[in-house]
């Protein structure tokens, strides 16, 4: 089915896109003790990859990539992201809509992209998008699953499926950072906030179900893809009962977990994608 201008594509998703997909083990570059990383070998019902069979122009040959369902309107965005442009679609069962975004962030209905290269990409993404919609929201739910077989210790996921031509996939499933428990006083627990980077705040409280407050806040940055954080005033680190460069440096690790380091579900999802987008280069 042709595109259509324009319908919004989710800011989650334009979020996952700006840097927050997860990193690999390779870039957390330091002595901190781990976990060994695994193989997850992933068996999917992909069905027919249109979109692995055609070329991307000369100079857009790999994108970023990815989709998110959602339920109310049954409908699935997708995101191809590039350094200088993003184009995304909103695909449902009758129509695909798409626009871009420039390299500033800015809403555009024109191609970013040169007239050579507009047609190709956008005949290349609308298969994709059309794949992908037509795996959803299963495609979501294998990948969590194949997570909790992973989790369970088992090394090979198979989905649940009418007898079909299936696909094979090697999932890299990186070791987490291994982080102490809280040592301090009281509890504490994590939250998003606004703001550039993907910031979260440390929430602490003296008592278990008590008040909680913002202690502390970690951001990725941009220049290194590591965290950042600082302890934010008015603290009072004797009653945190944890020293502030200690809190800090446990907070850093739990982001490397948690927003770093790319989790089974997420792993296996976008190996998935990049299978139907035909970007796995034989993985």
């Amino acid at each position: 089915m042709p595109p259509s201008n324009p319908r919004e594509v989710s800011p989650e998703l334009t979020r996952k896109l700006d840097g927050a997909r997860g990193g690999t083990l390779g870039e957390v570059n330091d002595d901190r003790p781990r976990l060994p990383s695994s193989i997850l070998q992933v068996v999917l019902n992909l069905g027919p990859k249109r979109a692995a069979s055609l070329p991307l122009p000369r100079g857009l040959e790999s994108p970023e990539i990815d989709a998110e369902w959602d339920e109310e309107s049954q409908s699935t965005s997708i995101a191809v992201a590039y350094e200088r442009a993003q184009l995304h679609l909103e695909v449902s069962d009758d129509r695909v809509e798409f626009h871009y975004h420039r390299a500033n962030g800015d809403h555009s209905d024109v191609s970013p992209f040169s007239t050579q290269q507009t047609p190709a990409l956008l005949e290349w993404a609308t298969a994709f998008a059309e794949d992908v919609h037509r795996l959803m929201p299963g495609l979501e739910n294998d990948a969590a699953e194949a997570a909790a077989w992973h989790e369970a210790g088992f090394s090979l996921y198979v989905c649940e499926t009418d007898p079909a031509q299936l696909d094979l996939i090697d999932v890299e499933i990186e070791g987490e950072i291994l982080v102490l428990p809280w040592l301090g006083a009281g509890t504490v627990d994590q939250d998003h906030v606004d703001g550039e980077n993907h910031p979260i705040e440390l929430l602490w409280s003296p008592t278990e179900g008590g008040a909680a407050r913002p202690i502390a806040r970690a951001w990725l940055n941009p220049r290194t893809d590591q965290p950042a954080s600082s302890g934010l005033p008015g603290v009072d680190w004797d009653e945190v009962g944890l020293p502030e460069a200690e809190t800090l440096a446990w907070l850093d690790d739990v982001y490397l977990n948690h927003h770093v380091i790319e989790d089974p579900a997420t792993a296996v999802f976008f190996a998935a994608l990049e299978r139907v987008a035909g970007l796995d280069r034989g993985r």
